[in-house]
């Protein structure tokens, strides 16, 4: 399980992950790892393939939940009962 603070994220220079890419892909299974350059730059953020299609899902659920919001905010919405008469359910 990855930790989710960013202060508990690995970070590498673009050099050490070059000269040890394959310790850095293994640690990417329990925590990102993030690459630098030029003096601490942020570059790149290294995530499992896991962690990846949650976050993904995660932003999904958050864009479905505010579209969700903005449905119920709209002006002549049909309620529930109201559609069901129209569809004569």
């Amino acid at each position: 399980m990855y930790k989710l603070c960013h202060c508990c994220m690995i970070s590498v220079t673009l050099s050490q992950f070059r000269s040890q890419q394959s310790a850095y892909i293994a640690a990417v299974q329990r925590e990102p790892v993030e690459i630098t350059s030029r003096g601490a730059i942020p570059r790149a953020v290294l995530v499992s393939p896991e962690f990846y299609d949650r976050a993904l899902r995660a932003l999904e659920d958050q864009a479905d939940i505010r579209a969700a919001f903005a449905a119920r905010s709209e002006e002549g919405r049909v309620g529930h009962e109201d559609l069901m008469r129209e569809l004569d359910l």
